[in-house]
């Protein structure tokens, strides 16, 4: 899903903290791009969404009976959803 010029979901934009070792969608690119592969920072998000929203039809799934996409799409692009799945993952690599 591509988002137009100017949005901002309600709840922010999800960020990162340059203290946990990080990369936003420009460092990703970049580093794509060094190591040969085609990338800018828009499809490094898009791709990064894209899990997210699998997770998150999972999640939903799991809590309700009938998700619509709608809400899927709303949980994936929320930075509070973004930052415990971080967590998660950061979590269960320790």
């Amino acid at each position: 899903m591509s988002m137009p010029k100017g949005f901002k979901v309600a709840r922010g934009y999800a960020t990162v903290d340059s203290g946990s070792g990080g990369m936003g969608y420009r460092e990703i690119a970049e580093r794509m791009c060094k190591d040969g592969d085609k990338m800018n920072h828009s499809t490094a998000r898009n791709i990064f969404i894209s899990a997210m929203r699998k997770i998150a039809e999972e999640m939903v799934t799991l809590y309700e009976v009938n998700p619509d996409q709608k809400k899927i799409e709303d949980v994936s692009i929320d930075p509070r959803f973004q930052t415990g799945v971080s967590e998660a993952i950061r979590d269960l690599g320790a």
